[in-house]
C-alpha cells in the first residue's frame, strides 16, 4: 500500500473517533506546548537581556581599585578562606592617577578604542514646587559620552566647550522631567535651572538636554520613584569633589574580533600591577559585562533545559497513551486486519499501516502543541516586556520528536497486528 493511502486511512480513523483521538493527543499537546513556550520565553528573555547589556557596553572592561584579599578569614561554620577581615574605604592616594591613564593610553593605543572617565556626586533630589525626582549625578568626559547610548528627545549634547570649561550643564531623563514639570513638552524646559540636594550639599545645574530613559524590560523594571541619572561634565564633578584621580575607569576595546577580551583584561591587570605591587592594602582588578553575560546566558539555558526535561515527562505519558489507544484500536479492527491479510496484505504492510497511524496521531498533536506553545510563549514574553523570539530549531525538533514518539510507541501495537493469524482475526467477535 502506498504511503499516501496509509496516511489517508490514518486520518479517516482519527476523524472517526475524534474525542478519543483528542484525549490521546492531550499528553503530546501539553508536552510539546510546554517545551515550545518555555524555549520561546527563554529566548525572549535572553535576547532582551543581551540587547540591554550590549547597549550598556557589554564588551567594555571595568578597571577598579579594590581592597586586597590577603587575610585568612574563618567563617562561623569553621571554614577558612582568603578574604578581608576589615573593610577599608579607598583613599584618594590609592586612586588611578592621570599619569597612569596616559601611560595606559599610549601602551594600549592599538587595542583600546576609548577610555571612559567618570565620577559621581552621589544621589540627591530635584524639587520644583511640590514635585520632586530622585537622581544620581554622574559627570563624564568626551570618551564617556561616546560610549553611552543616550537618545536625546530635546536639546543638545554636552559639547567640548562645556567639557573644557567644566560647566554645570546637565542632561535630565524624560522620566524625571515628567515628574518635576508634569509635561512632555521637553523643549520648554531646556535652559531651566535645577538644584540637586544631596544631604547638606547643593548643586546647581542648567538643563541643556532631555534624554530617553532606556527601558530594559521586567529584568530591570523600576518602581514609581526610580532614581535616574543626571549627566553633567567631568570637570563640574571634579570641581566639587576636589579629588585627583579615579577609583575606577572603563575601557572600550576596538571593535575588532581579533582582540580577545580575556587576554586584554589579563594584560591590563599586569599593566596596573606595576603601580600597585607595593600597595599593601589595595590593588586594581578588571571585570567585564561580557563574562557576566556568558554566566547569565548559561544560567537561563540551564533553567530552560531543566524545565523542558520536566515537560518532556508529559510527552512520555502521551506516548504511553498513544500505545494504549493503538492497542484498543487494533482490538476493535481485528476483523479488518483479518480481511486485509486474507486478501493478500503482508505482515510488513499491516505493520506500516498502524505505525503511520500512530505517527500521524502524534504529529497532529505536535503541530497543535507548537501552535499553542508559540502563542503562549509570545503572550508570556509580552507580559514581561520582552520581544517574542520563537526558536525555529525547537519547533522542528518538537514536531520530529512527536513523530519519533509515534514510531516508538506505535511499533508494539503495529507489530502485534501484523502477527495476527488471519483465520483467528476473521472469526473474532
Amino acid at each position: 500500500m502506498l504511503l499516501g493511502e496509509n496516511i489517508a486511512m490514518a486520518v479517516s480513523s482519527i476523524l472517526a473517533n475524534k474525542m478519543r483521538a483528542i484525549l490521546t493527543m492531550l499528553g503530546i499537546i501539553i508536552g510539546i506546548g510546554a517545551v515550545i513556550a518555555i524555549r520561546t520565553v527563554g529566548n525572549s528573555v535572553t535576547t532582551s537581556f543581551n540587547d540591554s547589556m550590549s547597549s550598556m557596553g557589554a564588551t567594555n572592561i571595568m578597571v577598579g581599585v579594590t581592597q586586597r584579599e590577603t587575610e585568612k578569614v574563618k567563617s562561623d561554620s569553621g571554614l577558612e578562606f582568603m578574604g578581608r577581615r576589615d573593610r577599608k574605604a579607598v583613599q584618594e592616594k590609592d586612586y588611578i592617577k592621570d599619569n597612569m591613564i596616559e601611560e595606559f593610553r599610549k601602551e594600549f593605543s592599538k587595542e583600546i578604542d576609548n577610555i571612559l572617565l567618570s565620577d559621581s556626586l552621589g544621589s540627591g533630589r530635584i524639587t520644583v514646587g511640590r514635585n520632586s525626582a530622585a537622581v544620581s549625578v554622574t559627570g563624564g568626559d568626551e570618551g564617556f559620552y561616546k560610549g553611552q547610548n543616550i537618545e536625546l528627545l530635546a536639546g543638545r549634547e554636552i559639547g567640548d566647550k562645556a567639557q573644557k570649561g567644566g560647566k554645570a550643564v546637565a542632561l535630565l531623563s524624560d522620566y524625571a522631567a515628567k515628574k518635576i514639570y508634569n509635561t512632555e513638552e521637553y523643549k520648554s524646559i531646556i535652559g531651566n535651572q535645577v538644584q540637586v540636594v544631596s544631604g547638606r550639599s547643593f548643586y546647581d545645574f542648567t538643563i541643556v538636554g532631555v534624554y530617553k530613559l532606556s527601558e530594559t524590560g521586567a529584568l530591570f523594571g523600576g518602581n514609581e520613584d526610580r532614581e535616574t541619572t543626571l549627566y553633567t561634565t567631568l570637570g563640574c564633578v571634579k570641581n566639587h569633589n576636589h579629588v585627583d584621580g579615579f577609583p575606577s575607569i572603563t575601557v572600550s576595546k576596538v571593535p575588532d574580533t581579533s582582540v580577545d577580551s580575556k587576554v586584554l583584561r589579563s594584560r591590563i591587570q599586569v599593566f596596573f600591577d606595576r603601580y600597585y605591587h607595593t600597595n599593601r592594602l589595595f590593588e586594581v582588578t578588571t571585570s567585564s559585562m561580557e563574562s557576566m553575560l556568558e554566566q547569565m546566558n548559561k544560567m537561563l539555558g540551564t533553567i530552560s533545559t531543566g524545565i523542558s526535561v520536566i515537560a518532556g515527562i508529559a510527552l512520555l505519558v502521551g506516548g504511553i497513551g498513544v500505545m494504549n489507544i493503538m492497542l484498543v484500536s487494533i482490538s476493535e479492527r481485528t476483523r479488518e486486519i483479518g480481511t486485509r491479510k486474507a486478501l493478500g496484505a503482508t505482515n510488513s504492510s499491516i505493520r506500516l499501516q498502524f505505525i503511520i497511524e500512530a505517527m500521524v496521531l502524534c504529529s497532529i498533536g505536535g503541530v497543535i502543541g507548537v501552535i499553542l506553545g508559540v502563542s503562549g510563549g509570545a503572550i508570556a514574553a509580552k507580559l514581561m516586556d520582552a520581544q517574542a523570539h520563537a526558536s525555529i530549531s525547537s519547533i522542528i525538533e518538537s514536531v520530529a520528536f512527536s513523530m519519533v514518539i509515534g514510531l516508538f510507541f506505535g511499533y508494539y501495537p503495529a507489530n502485534k497486528a501484523a502477527k495476527m493469524n488471519p483465520i483467528d482475526a476473521l472469526t473474532y467477535e
